[in-house]
């Protein structure tokens, strides 16, 4: 059964904020930046945790000091749009060593996999091995990422 979505008030959003803008701070010193008691913190960062407000937290890495200098998206086009095709496909391209993030799209293409690797042979053999080889996938197309930057996401002010 579908979580109802509270509605937000002011103090849910500027724990939100915080939380986005550091995701390890402490519940303490939420509360100590918004004015809140400890109590009441804690207590609204468990209910949007519980009606699936906040999903988790995540670590940034940087993916070049791990030895993985090398992203790219590449786009994913598929020859039959069967739904059980296409979700195969999809489970298969998030199990890939070096997929980050992998998004099922509208428009020409049907997949786009932003990717990590070690350098331009790892490339292609992902590209060779992992996608291509799936006889759903019409073509591919890889893009190199020069420079990546985070938006100011749906909370900025």
């Amino acid at each position: 059964m579908p979580k109802t979505q509270p509605s937000l008030d002011p103090t849910d959003l500027g724990i939100l904020r915080a939380l986005v803008a550091d995701s390890t701070l402490t519940n303490k010193a939420i509360a100590a930046r918004l004015g809140l008691a400890e109590s009441t913190c804690a207590y609204r960062l468990r209910m949007m945790r519980d009606a699936g407000v906040i999903l988790g937290s995540r670590v940034t890495l940087n993916l070049s000091a791990l030895g993985f200098p090398i992203q790219a998206i590449i786009k994913v086009r598929l020859g039959s749009h069967d739904a059980a095709h296409v979700t195969t496909l999809y489970t298969k391209l998030t199990q890939i060593p070096g997929v980050i993030q992998a998004f099922h799209v509208a428009g020409e293409d049907d997949f786009h996999l932003h990717v990590a690797v070690e350098n331009p042979e790892a490339l292609r053999d992902m590209v060779l091995q992992h996608i291509t080889v799936n006889r759903v996938v019409r073509q591919t197309e890889t893009q190199l990422i020069f420079e990546a930057r985070d938006g100011v996401g749906v909370l900025a002010q």
